[in-house]
């Protein structure tokens, strides 16, 4: 079989996407992937020959190569087609290199959304190869591999084997131990405050204290609440010296960018950010939609930008106007990237704004619909007109004592129609004015201390990142996954916690390595691999500058890092194989307890933890807590393999006082919630 044209892209969902776009004359294949990279059992990348790389083939991918250079031989054109980022810039310069196809052929199409019209809009605009954003790809991968091949064979040689070292890797680290560090080291503050409710007629009403003698006021300690109290009557009325009216506006937030997205969809759908990535790639390179066929129904993911097309927003005002009305129509969300933001394509949104998330749903499955459903609302409430709110403002006073009501009401929902975002309620004060009586109904003082600043959660930790211009939109999730995946940090409450591993690591990085953990150094690198990309540096310049100084930072720690023992725990119980000690030693998903015979006697045995509980299955045994090979908490019965109890969420020792089944809680940001394991029992949240 002959064809005209050659089109290869990465992912075989994508290539089947397209080829039904493209007609008889093409024929679309996947490499899966990257077909050459650095060798993994060595550096790779000669230092002294100003960097040069060392690729290869990767191990496996040779008969992939072949069957690419079979097809290109027939083909009278070859297209590269890999994603629209230095990624899939290098995927495509890689591929060329191997088929042996002419450099400066224009064979390189880019689409930043997999559907028919940018597809075949897409093949009529070829172009070369941009070895610019080649370049700022391999310097990134060089630069990467220098810093983790030269730094962890001393972590390896110097504290214990397996350990690693990154660029953007050891920085996340550091900030999420200096974090740990703060809240270590904080110092509650006492401070008070006067919560009352006011009642006028048969209303009531909430308040708070805000000042004395026409000055606003904190409270600090009970005196100084004391000194409020002895000047106020509460037995006598209070008076309504103002009541201020006024109209607040609520914008809408702009369309995601990979950033946002991983931090909304942690927050709202508790999605981590590697599941993230996975179900917005599937959502672009396409999905078989009930009576649509194959689509990609979202642009591409990975981008730093917030703008879109006229194209896309016309579509949307015409839905808009459609579905809620002309006065719904916003003027769009202003366009504001970050700085450094790569705006080679558009934020993340629906590749077509009239596919809703409702009437695709039944060709989706559960997550992609959520992840969907959040994209399509965002991108959807952008162009939309902002909420408004009528608001109150009511001073109240005693004895020149002032306190404040503040009350607002949803004049127009505006984008909050399609996109809400908490729970907004209501908080509808009495009709007052100037010169109303109203009386306390309760004024209870309440003792308070500030709180350390929280751990990292995962979107809170790329926002940071990104704030700090470290590391690029593809890299946050690999990022956080290799800090768990090195039991750097666990997970406690789904916020990161250092582990004492971790902290060992951020010590001699730190030591030995300042630059390299510094979030300053690593932005600016940040920068100058993008100053490549638009070709106003040189790769080799960029990489003997960085040398320069990691090179002997290198030597110092070879000649001055001392070995850092992890001396192993004595676990207070003896090998049940060998009669040997048992101790607790550290390993890649945590702490276990092995016999310290090894290597003769390699017995291990996982350290679980009681929670007091039964298990309702057996009721002989206690549930434990246990760890997935994702780190990931679960609970079952210490007897398993003999009972095979198991649950994601924390048993209790109450049953169900409706089915009599066993209850769980789990730990909100509102609190404690208990619910039935069985039914539909749920319990308030305290």
């Amino acid at each position: 079989m002959t064809f005209k044209n050659l089109v290869i892209v990465e992912s075989p969902t994508k290539a089947k996407t397209i080829d039904k776009y493209l007609g008889r004359n093409y024929k679309v294949v996947a490499s899966k992937g990257h077909l050459r990279d650095l060798p993994k059992s060595r550096m790779g990348v000669d230092i002294e020959n100003n960097f040069e790389p060392d690729y290869i083939t990767i191990r496996g991918r040779g008969e992939t190569v072949k069957e690419l250079r079979r097809l290109a031989k027939k083909a009278e054109n070859v297209y590269l087609a890999a994603d629209p980022d230095r990624e899939g810039e290098a995927i495509a310069y890689h591929i060329n290199h191997l088929l042996k196809l002419d450099e400066d052929a224009e064979n390189r199409v880019i689409f930043n959304e997999i559907t028919k019209d940018a597809v075949k809009e897409a093949f009529k605009h070829p172009r070369k190869i941009d070895k610019d954003l080649v370049d700022a790809q391999q310097a990134r991968r060089i630069l990467d591999r220098v810093v983790g091949y030269s730094i962890s064979p001393l972590l390896w040689k110097k504290i214990k084997s397996g350990l690693s070292a990154g660029r953007v890797q050891s920085t996340a680290l550091r900030i999420i131990i200096e974090r740990e560090n703060e809240i270590r080291n904080f110092k509650p503050e006492e401070y008070w405050s006067i919560p009352t409710t006011f009642k006028k007629g048969r209303s009531k009403f909430d308040a708070s204290f805000y000042g004395v003698d026409g000055k606003k006021q904190d409270l600090h300690n009970q005196e100084e609440v004391d000194a409020v109290m002895n000047r106020l009557d509460v037995d006598a009325e209070f008076n309504i010296d103002a009541v201020t009216h006024s109209e607040r506006r609520r914008n809408p937030n702009a369309p995601f960018t990979t950033s946002t997205l991983q931090q909304e969809s942690a927050n709202k759908l508790n999605f981590r950010t590697g599941k993230t990535m996975m179900i917005a790639q599937q959502l672009y390179e396409g999905i078989a939609v009930k009576g649509h066929g194959t689509v990609g129904l979202i642009t591409y993911m990975r981008t730093d930008s917030t703008r879109i097309s006229q194209t896309a927003r016309d579509a949307a005002v015409n839905l808009i106007g459609l579905e809620y009305g002309q006065e719904y129509i916003g003027k769009g969300t202003k366009t504001t990237n970050s700085a450094g933001a790569q705006d080679a394509h558009e934020a993340v949104r629906p590749s077509n704004p009239n596919l809703k998330p409702d009437d695709i749903k039944e060709s989706l499955s559960r997550d992609q619909f959520r992840l969907y459903s959040l994209i399509w609302g965002r991108f959807m409430a952008s162009q939309m007109a902002p909420a408004v709110y009528d608001t109150q403002k009511v001073d109240i006073s005693q004895n020149d004592v002032k306190f404040r009501a503040n009350g607002s009401v949803i004049k127009f929902e505006g984008f909050l129609k399609v996109y809400p975002q908490g729970k907004s309620k209501d908080n509808i004060l009495p009709e007052m004015v100037a010169g109303d009586k109203v009386k306390v109904d309760k004024m209870e003082p309440e003792q308070h201390f500030t709180q350390p600043p929280a751990r990292y959660n995962e979107a809170s930790l790329v926002k940071t990142l990104e704030e700090l211009g470290i590391g690029r939109p593809s890299t946050y999730a690999p990022t956080i996954e290799t800090l768990r995946k090195r039991y750097y940090v666990k997970m406690a409450a789904k916020r990161f916690e250092p582990t004492e591993l971790g902290e060992i690591v951020n010590n001699v990085m730190v030591e030995f390595f300042p630059e390299i953990v510094n979030a300053d150094f690593t932005a600016g690198m940040e920068g100058k691999l993008d100053d490549i990309e638009e070709g106003k540096q040189e790769w080799v310049k960029v990489l003997n500058e960085f040398y320069e100084s990691f090179g002997p930072s290198l030597d110092h720690a070879e000649e001055e890092m001392e070995e850092i023992e992890i001396k192993d725990e004595p676990a207070g119980f003896d090998c049940p194989e060998s009669g040997h000690p048992m101790v607790i030693k550290i390993g890649r998903y945590g702490k276990f307890y092995a016999c310290s015979g090894f290597p003769d006697c390699r017995y291990t045995q996982a350290i679980v933890k009681k929670i007091g509980v039964t298990c309702p299955t057996c009721k002989k045994g206690e549930i434990v807590e246990r760890k997935s090979k994702k780190n990931r908490i679960f609970y079952g019965c210490e007897r398993y393999p003999e009972c095979d109890f198991v649950s994601w969420e924390k048993p209790i020792s109450r049953p169900c006082p409706k089915c009599e089944h066993y209850l769980t809680e789990k730990t909100t940001r509102k609190g404690t919630e208990v619910k039935c394991s069985h039914c539909d029992y749920k319990e308030d949240v305290v």
